[in-house]
């Protein structure tokens, strides 16, 4: 087992704010189009709606239209993305295979904290959850609201020059703010997670901030500045998780 860094960051408490915060606006700010690709999808949806639609009004078997809808929103879902980003988990674009099995093999077990309203909170994806609410702990892995436990990730490459690599774990609880879990792993460390599975089921569910779109436009009450907001290098900007 790798090293374990005493270092952990904490931000100060701050009093409950709306659910999701908005992105700011400047000149950093992303602005979306619509691609060909995209048009194309969208043109590919419309005719497989309506052969589905008159094979069900034909007597076809609603299971049929069932898969034919699972089907359809996995590719709607991986069609903006990156070649190969559905048949990967996000770390391995961001990280490689490598250092994405190190990233797993080294995950912080989900851990709850209480809340300023004494409500035990375990860290939750800021992008869909900013309430006490929301982050309740209700087992090891998920919230009362049923949503996982989440981990932000971020790597900062050291082997060449100190012979390590460093892992962090960006961890946000609503109203409590943002937690960095630090992990140093050297060449050796990195070799014995080779086999380690890195699945999109399992959890803590970890997302790459070299590749998390707009990460740095999120707005947060001061007391849950994000520590890591300007200081990420993107690796495939505009790729998302």
């Amino acid at each position: 087992m790798p090293a374990q860094s005493p270092d952990i960051l904490r931000a100060t408490r701050a009093p409950p704010r709306p659910s999701v915060g908005g992105m700011r606006r400047g000149r950093n700010s992303e602005r979306g189009s619509a691609s060909v690709e995209q048009a194309g999808l969208a043109a590919l949806l419309a005719l497989l709606l309506t052969a589905a639609i008159a094979a069900v009004a034909a007597g076809g078997e609603v299971d049929a239209g069932r898969s034919l809808a699972a089907t359809l929103g996995k590719r709607l879902a991986c069609g903006p993305r990156l070649p190969g980003a559905c048949a990967h988990h996000p770390l391995v674009p961001a990280y490689g295979w490598p250092l994405a099995r190190t990233v797993r093999a080294l995950a912080p077990a989900p851990a709850a904290q209480p809340g300023p309203s004494g409500l035990l909170l375990v860290p939750v994806d800021f992008r869909r959850c900013r309430r006490q609410s929301c982050a309740v702990a209700a087992g090891s892995h998920l919230t009362a609201s049923g949503r996982r436990t989440t981990a932000f990730t971020e790597i900062v490459d050291r082997r060449r020059s100190l012979g390590w690599v460093e892992l962090v774990y960006w961890l946000y609880r609503p109203a409590i703010g943002w937690e960095g879990v630090v992990r140093r792993a050297t060449q050796a460390d990195v070799d014995a997670a080779s086999g380690t599975a890195v699945l999109l089921k399992d959890d803590p569910m970890l997302v790459p901030l070299e590749t998390l779109p707009g990460r740095d436009q999120y707005e947060f009450p001061a007391g849950e500045e994000p520590p890591w907001r300007w200081k990420i290098e993107s690796r495939y900007p505009g790729w998302s998780s």
